[in-house]
């Protein structure tokens, strides 16, 4: 039963909404038996969706969940869901996509949504602050206008449902087969060619732009696609996004040219950065690659190991409530130890908040990192988000995989199988699920999964990995796939608890389920089944083109095998 007149965080697993457990706002968990509650007195819904290491969302709490006045009228006003976007990506998918069709802008976290009370949203934003600036209005300010609003206009408001379910629904055409490269080459003109990324800041690490490069370099041998690819992994080697203390990179920087950090850590990024960076290495040699490849694995293998024995989310970007403090340097900090200036540009006035955060001038040596960790060992280390997603657990048993190619030194083959029987034992033996809630799976816990077992078979060959995966791949298709669409849906077809039923094509922070199982299908050698995925990405891709970076490389890649090409997902051959 729900408890409308009390905060039920804290009987909840996910750490992030653990987090916003004490505050008196009368948080409820997304369910059915929430949603219905709203129906029931006709109450509208607001809707905060974060995760645990996000900076803004932790601003948000402190000035407006943890102030008694605003929860006050939080309470008042709206029936109050707390959602962890790590543990609901169906979710978060869904009114982030609300959120750009009522803003015509990106969203981002914390997400901010006002809901019907049937749970169809009707206006949105991300962070409000407590009082007016920046020119934000107050948050106060936003809930009450929003409520008299509702109130006011509740019917019309309600009668939107149908338009919003439209407007949100996938736009595709009859285009059975087209050009990639072209596609590709839009992208190509808005990436910085000084900087590396796309234009502007602040500055992300697109990977599934680079693998896609990566792969059509590999296959034509055409530079113009490998030059974007070596800017941005220099960048990323050298510049202050990445921890050259002990390995990893942040989710992304503030300013253009990579120095100044969002210092949250992402097992999400950090995969799919030595996935990337396996892959260069075949290309380039460089030790020094190699070295920064090797340290952040083992940085991985050593700090994001949770209780169970598999992999965290994140690491928090504050500690002791303070951005980047576990990560910078001050200059008396720095100043005593021998040669600092030949490895790290140095400035005594610091280049962020007087402090140094440290950009590459050359390798360091093993005696300066160990007198930086000497420095960082005596502080407190940011919070551990030690949730498991069996997704991104996947795509890790991909990354050891592929680092393994580099390394075979470090039996980091081995470390996958190792990974993959924990996987098997916990999920395959008993049941397939995301998180936490074992009633709850999405395409890419299933399409991460098959992709590691495909990737685990080809360097054992072991045929088991490659039963498996078939079996996993009619699985799925009994479990997400569309047949009057030629999809696979995000979330089970079976889902009940959402107004809308998300279909994802485009790729977010992890390249996206319906590419990646248009890759797996081909790789299986399952040729009706990818013939006919592949016609329905193809029929999307002119509406939504860059977005669909993964995409495009999988439909390439169904192409050229299709012609008898001897091509693998990384490229293929040139005759």
């Amino acid at each position: 039963m729900v408890r409308i007149d009390k905060n039920v965080l804290a009987e909840d697993l996910s750490p992030y909404l653990k987090q916003h457990k004490d505050n008196p706002v009368n948080w409820q968990t997304w369910s059915k038996e929430s949603l219905d509650f709203a129906k029931r007195i006709k109450k509208p819904i607001l809707l905060s969706i974060g995760y645990a290491s996000c900076h803004w969302c932790h601003v948000m709490a402190h000035e407006s969940f943890e102030d008694k006045e605003t929860a006050k009228l939080m309470n008042k006003l709206f029936v109050n869901i707390k959602v962890d976007r790590e543990e609901r990506p169906d979710l978060d998918f869904i009114f982030q996509s609300s959120f750009q069709l009522f803003n015509q802008t990106g969203g981002g976290w914390p997400l901010t949504m006002f809901l019907d009370e049937n749970g169809v949203p009707f206006m949105g934003g991300t962070y409000f602050p407590k009082e007016a600036k920046h020119g934000l209005p107050s948050f106060k300010d936003v809930i009450q206008k929003i409520s008299d609003a509702y109130k006011d206009q509740r019917e019309n408001i309600i009668k939107q449902k149908n338009l919003i379910i439209k407007s949100l629904d996938l736009k595709k055409n009859a285009v059975l087969n087209q050009e990639i490269e072209p596609i590709i080459e839009i992208s190509l003109n808005n990436l910085d060619k000084i900087n590396g990324g796309y234009k502007g800041a602040p500055k992300f690490p697109i990977f599934n732009l680079y693998e896609t490069l990566l792969y059509f370099y590999n296959k034509t041998k055409d530079k113009k696609y490998l030059e974007p690819v070596e800017l941005i992994i220099k960048q990323l080697c050298s510049k202050g996004i990445y921890d050259h203390v002990e390995g990893g990179i942040a989710r992304y920087t503030v300013d253009e040219k990579w120095i100044v950090p969002h210092f949250e850590k992402m097992l999400y990024d950090n995969t799919q950065f030595i996935l990337i960076l396996s892959k260069y290495c075949k290309l380039n040699k460089s030790n020094y690659f190699r070295e920064k490849l090797k340290q952040t694995t083992e940085f991985l293998i050593n700090n994001f190991i949770n209780k169970e024995g598999f992999l965290g989310s994140a690491y928090d970007a504050d500690s002791d409530g303070e951005e980047g403090k576990y990560y910078v340097f001050s200059f008396d900090e720095l100043k005593e130890i021998k040669n600092i200036d030949k490895f790290f540009e140095i400035k005594t006035e610091g280049n962020w908040e007087n402090k140094i955060i440290l950009v590459e001038k050359e390798m360091p040596n093993e005696n300066t990192i160990k007198k930086l960790l000497e420095i960082r060992s005596k502080r407190k280390k940011p919070f551990f988000d030690d949730k498991t997603q069996l997704d991104l657990n996947c795509l890790m048993i991909s990354a050891l995989v592929s680092a393994n190619e580099i390394f075979p030194e470090k039996n980091y083959l081995k470390l996958a199988e190792e990974f993959f029987l924990k996987i098997e034992k916990k999920y395959i033996g008993n049941k397939i699920y995301h998180s936490y809630s074992k009633d709850i799976v999405f395409i890419e816990d299933y399409a991460f999964l098959i992709n590691s077992l495909n990737d685990l078979s080809e360097k054992t060959l072991n045929f088991k990995y490659k039963d498996l995966a078939r079996k996993l791949v009619k699985e799925s298709i009994d479990k997400f796939y569309l047949n009057d669409k030629n999809i696979f849906q995000k979330n089970p077809k079976t889902n009940d608890d959402i107004f809308f039923k998300p279909v994802d094509i485009g790729d977010n922070t992890v390249p996206n389920g319906n590419a990646i199982m248009l890759i797996n299908l081909v790789r299986l050698g399952m040729k009706n089944e990818a013939k006919k995925l592949c016609e329905s990405l193809n029929g999307y891709l002119n509406v939504y083109k860059t977005n669909m970076m993964t995409a495009l490389r999988a439909i390439d890649y169904y192409n050229e095998i299709s012609k008898g090409k001897n091509c693998n997902e990384l490229g293929c051959d040139i005759d």
